[in-house]
């Protein structure tokens, strides 16, 4: 009803900044109102309004009121959470026209908001405000929730006769990462409510794959067993052996034993041991504020969990190993498979060797029918079949096929780069190239293990039948953490002129040559390299010189994309900005780190300050408040006063948002 709404503190117009957004309506309105009819129910709703109106005056503006619903914002978390006890006392104590019963249910979230304009009827917009509503939704009659980010500003100033009741972690309607949510507990009013209304958490989150899973029944089996009788299964083996596409599909195998879902953690992007409890939390949507450490929410989160984690190349972060450890104490019903390189050596590991695939003897040839049983020889025909439709296994190629699987020790990357030549190759044609790079390779690494010499001289191959364009901008991608879209592709890599070709063109050869894969990310195009193949890729561009180069290019082109979303990460298309900035977090962590390593101050500086409000929204205060830690002890020369001026805000509202009240007011007065 647009003639009720009003502010409840005249004289001022709506506030903006630090909120906490509050929304109300009354459980079973449409029932209430069938049964009294709608003159009758006109009067409960006004004396309904009255009270709230009453109760919300001390600090509320009001925003909107919608029929039952009322849409109130408090610039102070504590005067929110006071005046939403006073309200339910007030309704619990109240008599109602015509005998009704009245409850209403209330839920309040604090987060970043301004009026979308000046006009008289602005209204706010944006994820928290979003948040706000579906918290109050997911609530009973009666019931007044809040989330964690307004239970750790309201605390302190609580007062007496209200206590927070802790009620865990819950999913929300079109909210991507479960909310920690707590009931407040009112003195005289009813203090125990029914489950909330919240989705349904039994759900597997797992990557979905590019390409069909070809064969290993026996290691699916064989994983599924040991997965049984250990809790934490290590999927160990040399690059490019297949060990991440085996652990995704034994856990698909056996999600259904874990009813508190299945989650997929990838730690290929992280070099840094510290960073594993908040990749791991962002992975399971666990929200980490305040002063909390991300291990200890973790932690909390999977107490009582019966849950699946893999945890993905494992293998550069091995210091983070006794973390696996505290995660498996924490939950006796949580089970881990990892894959790495190396066994990760904690007590009650189960190692599980990934074996190649099983590969035909090319001097004892079967049929054409037993040799297209070979999982190597069905993987290089599936590939294959990916470039050149109609190509399969015949009389004059057979031979071919089954050496070139057999002599890339049926592994499975190195069989998917051979295979992406067949477009221009026949198989005949390929072996004898194929034959004298692995040579050369062997003979010239014998430091290296057979398997790993192997991989190499595929990769090694595969590189060496590249054009120009294409070996450039092959060893440029080596910058990038998990991936990167086009638009910071051809910053980065680019211009055409300077690679000496396309770089469209160049892009499309690697995709096809099997060199980089594609995915699509909210409708556009993504490229990444598996980590074997950018290990090659970033050798390549430290023997070209240009690794600093590219490096600097690349810290810049994400400060630039950091910049472009800071203006948006509190803004109407809120979300959208921060599904970017957390898609790219791996390319910010490493344009920082490269940004810090190579003394780029003002680089470092401008990437704090446009961060910081992602990560306090999205729950890397600790992480966020390590950064600015690194970037402010930078020698400032040649940092505009400006830019270091701004870092040192971000590093206050880091220290605010923790709690850190003095560290807070230090870095503010600096």
């Amino acid at each position: 009803m647009a003639q009720n709404q009003r502010r409840m503190s005249e004289g001022r117009g709506l506030p903006a900044g630090t909120l906490t957004f509050l929304f109300t309506d009354i459980e079973g309105s449409t029932k209430l109102q069938t049964e009294l009819g709608t003159d009758s129910y006109h009067e409960i709703l006004e004396t309904h309004t009255r009270i709230l109106r009453e109760a919300f005056k001390d600090g509320g503006f009001e925003v909107r009121v919608e029929g039952d619903a009322l849409f109130v914002v408090f610039p102070v978390a504590a005067k929110a959470v006071r005046a939403t006890a006073a309200a339910q006392r007030a309704l619990a104590a109240a008599t109602f026209p015509h005998g009704a019963t009245v409850r209403v249910r209330m839920g309040m979230h604090t987060g970043e908001g301004r009026p979308a304009s000046a006009d008289a009827g602005a209204d706010y917009v944006g994820i928290d405000v979003n948040r706000a509503a579906r918290v109050a939704a997911a609530g009973h009659g009666g019931q007044v929730l809040l989330t964690e980010a307004t239970a750790t500003l309201a605390r302190p100033e609580l007062g007496n006769g209200v206590s927070f009741r802790d009620l865990g972690e819950f999913r929300l309607k079109d909210l991507a990462n479960p909310e920690h949510l707590y009931q407040l507990v009112i003195s005289g009013c009813a203090p125990d409510f029914p489950p909330l209304r919240t989705l349904d958490r039994t759900a597997t989150f797992l990557p979905a794959q590019p390409s069909s899973f070809i064969g290993r029944e026996r290691e699916i089996a064989e994983g599924q067993r040991l997965l049984e009788k250990a809790r934490l299964v290590t999927l160990t083996g040399p690059g490019g052996t297949g060990k991440t596409r085996l652990s995704i599909r034994i856990a698909e195998e056996s999600a259904a034993a874990f009813g508190d879902g299945t989650f997929f953690v990838p730690l290929a992007p992280i070099t840094d041991p510290d960073l594993v409890p908040s990749t791991i939390a962002h992975s399971l949507g666990v929200q980490v504020s305040g002063s909390e450490l991300p291990l200890a929410r973790v932690l909390d989160h999977l107490k009582s969990k019966r849950m699946l984690l893999v945890l993905d190349n494992f293998e550069q972060i091995l210091a983070a190993a006794p973390v696996v450890g505290q995660l498996l104490g924490a939950s006796p019903a949580l089970k881990v498979i990892a894959s790495s390189r190396a066994p990760l050596r904690i007590a009650g590991e189960q190692e599980f060797p990934v074996p190649p695939l099983d590969v035909p003897d090319p001097e004892h040839l079967p049929t054409l029918e037993v040799l297209a049983q070979s999982d190597a020889v069905r993987l290089f025909v599936e590939r294959a079949g990916a470039v050149r439709p109609d190509f399969k296994v015949t009389p004059e190629n057979a031979a071919a096929v089954a050496e070139i699987c057999n002599r890339l020790d049926g592994l499975p990357l190195a069989i998917e780069l051979a295979a992406a030549r067949v477009k221009v190759l026949t198989p005949q044609a390929m072996l004898p190239k194929l034959r004298e790079g692995l040579d050369v390779l062997a003979s010239t690494a014998r430091d290296l293990p057979e398997r790993q010499r192997t991989l190499r001289g595929a990769i090694a191959w595969s590189w060496d039948l590249l054009g120009p364009a294409e070996c450039k901008l092959f060893s440029r991608l080596a910058v990038f953490a998990s991936g990167g879209m086009l638009p910071q592709i051809e910053a980065i890599c680019g211009p055409s002129k300077e690679l000496g070709g396309d770089l469209l063109d160049a892009l499309t050869s690697l995709v096809e040559h099997s060199l980089v894969r594609q995915s699509e990310v909210a409708g556009e195009p993504r490229f990444r390299m598996l980590v074997t193949i950018q290990e090659f890729a970033l050798e390549r561009l430290i023997e070209s010189n240009e690794r600093d180069e590219i490096r600097m290019r690349h810290a810049r082109a994400y400060v630039a994309l950091a910049e472009a979303a800071r203006p948006h990460v509190q803004g109407g298309d809120q979300r959208r900005w921060l599904d970017l900035l957390e898609l790219e977090h791996d390319n910010l962590r490493a344009a920082l780190d490269s940004s810090i390593a190579d003394g780029r101050g003002e680089d470092a500086c401008r990437l704090v300050f446009a961060l910081w409000r992602f990560w306090q929204v999205r729950g890397h205060l600790v992480e966020g408040s390590r950064w600015c830690e690194r970037v402010l002890a930078l020698p400032t020369e040649g940092v505009p006063p400006l830019v270091l001026m701004r870092a040192l805000e971000a590093s206050a509202g880091i220290a605010y948002w923790r709690g850190d009240i003095a560290t807070s007011t230090d870095g503010y007065i600096k």
